[in-house]
């Protein structure tokens, strides 16, 4: 795992403009547990060099209590990952509700891979 420099309020989307344009800009992808969207900002772009993320719960998720424990748990995890996040790349992730019944180190395990596969998808210019 890399080095941490930055916490997980610095690196978070958080206007809705900037989720749509990860979407507008991107295509989807798909792991066990969650599916993803990433795009790479430009130079001119204001938002700075480091990675951002957004998590996103909808209703389809269940209630709010579910709701919110899926996002405690994702970003609890995201936040130990936040060194493997590509510099000036936006990703999306959408949770599955299997996130409410894996095991911690079984998603911690995803998430790192649903990084990786970012990276790489940056790194190969996609």
């Amino acid at each position: 795992m890399a080095e941490v420099t930055f916490d997980w309020r610095s690196a978070r989307l958080r206007k809705h403009a900037d989720y749509q344009r990860v979407y507008r800009e991107s295509r989807r992808y798909s792991s066990a547990s969650m599916s993803y969207f990433y795009r790479v900002r430009g130079e001119g772009e204001m938002a700075g060099r480091q990675g951002r993320i957004g998590l996103t719960t909808g209703r389809v998720l269940g209630k709010a209590v579910e709701r919110n424990r899926i996002r405690r748990r994702m970003r609890e995890v995201v936040r130990l990952h936040l060194g493997d996040l590509p510099e000036r790349t936006d990703v999306v992730l959408h949770p599955r509700r299997i996130v409410l019944e894996m095991e911690f180190t079984r998603l911690e395990g995803e998430v790192a891979r649903v990084l990786a596969a970012v990276r790489s998808g940056v790194e190969a210019g996609q």
